[in-house]
C-alpha cells in the first residue's frame, strides 16, 4: 500500500551545514521504489527551499511556510498568504518593538538588515544563498506578499511579552529557542497543509508519517498516523512522536524507515 511520507527539513534531512547522511539519500531511494509519496514539510516558505538540494531526492511534493504552501509534482495546490493591510500592521509593530525580523513570502524574504544585531551573520549569509530573493522591508511595505514571519532578535523579555500579547491574538508564536520565534496565522500549521494535500489527492490518514525535530513539528507529528522524532531533536518532538529514532548522522531516518517497513 502507498504510504505518504512528510519529511522536516532543518535538523530531519540534513544538518546545519545542509549535508545530508547517505544513508538518508537512500532510505528515500527505497522508499521510491516502494511507490510511497514523499514531501518536503518545512516551515521555511517555497522561495528558500532549494530544488537543486533536495529535489533529487525523490519528494513528489512540497508544503511549505507551516502548511500556508501546498504544491504536488510541480504544480501549486494552495497558497494562503496575509492580506496586505494585515502584514503591514504587524510590520509596523515589529518596527516599533525593535525587533530584528524576517516576513517570509512564496517569491521573496524581506528584512532590513540594519535591524539585526551587528555581530549577527545571518543577514549576510541569507543574502548569500539567496541572493536578489532577499530584499528590504524598507520601500517595500506597499507590496509585501507575505505567509508568515520570524522574528529573531528582542532585546528585552519584556518586548517578547508584549510581542506574545498583541501579536497572539491574530498567530500562532513557536518558540524555538532563545530569542527566536516563528509566527504563523492562526489556523495554519504543518499539521493543516498535510490534511489539505491528502484530500487534495485522496491519501487515508491512516497512510500518513512524518519525521521531525523540533516544535514547529509538533502539529504534524500529532496529527499523522504514525511520526518520528529524530534522537537529536527537541524534547518537545520527542515527546509528541510515536517513535524517536536515533540521530541524524547515526541513520536515524534510515532506521525508523526500516522500523516502519517503509523500505
Amino acid at each position: 500500500m502507498r504510504k505518504a511520507i512528510f519529511f522536516d527539513i532543518d535538523g530531519t534531512i540534513w544538518d546545519e551545514k545542509q549535508n545530508i547522511p547517505d544513508s538518508t539519500r537512500e532510505a528515500f531511494r527505497k522508499m521510491k521504489e516502494q511507490g510511497h509519496y514523499l514531501f518536503i514539510s518545512s516551515g521555511r516558505t517555497r522561495v528558500f527551499i532549494p530544488d537543486e538540494a533536495l529535489m533529487p531526492l525523490g519528494f513528489d511534493g512540497i508544503l511549505a511556510g507551516c502548511g500556508t504552501y501546498g504544491e504536488f509534482q510541480g504544480e501549486v495546490k494552495f497558497y494562503h498568504k496575509i492580506s496586505l493591510e494585515d502584514i503591514q500592521r504587524a510590520n509596523a509593530f515589529l518596527r516599533n518593538l525593535d525587533a530584528a525580523y524576517i516576513l517570509e513570502g512564496r517569491h521573496f524574504l524581506y528584512l532590513d538588515a540594519e535591524r539585526f544585531p551587528k555581530d549577527s551573520p545571518f543577514p549576510q549569509e541569507l543574502k548569500g544563498a539567496l541572493g536578489e530573493k532577499v530584499i528590504r522591508v524598507s520601500g517595500n511595505e506597499g507590496c509585501l506578499e507575505v505567509s508568515k514571519f520570524c522574528v529573531n532578535y528582542l532585546e528585552e523579555d519584556k518586548k517578547q511579552k508584549e510581542l506574545e500579547r498583541v501579536l497572539g491574538q491574530e498567530y500562532t508564536v513557536i518558540h524555538r529557542g532563545g530569542n527566536f520565534m516563528e509566527i504563523v496565522p492562526k489556523g495554519f500549521h504543518k499539521a493543516t497543509g498535510i490534511q489539505e494535500i491528502c484530500r487534495i489527492l485522496g491519501i487515508s490518514h491512516t497512510d500518513t508519517y512524518s519525521f521531525g525535530d523540533s516544535t514547529n513539528d509538533l502539529d504534524m507529528l500529532e496529527y499523522t498516523a504514525h511520526s518520528v522524532a529524530m534522537g537529536d531533536g527537541m524534547q518537545q518532538a520527542k515527546d509528541a512522536a510515536e517513535y524517536v529514532t536515533a540521530p541524524l548522522w547515526e541513520d536515524g531516518v534510515y532506521q525508523a524507515c526500516k522500523h516502519y517497513g517503509l523500505i
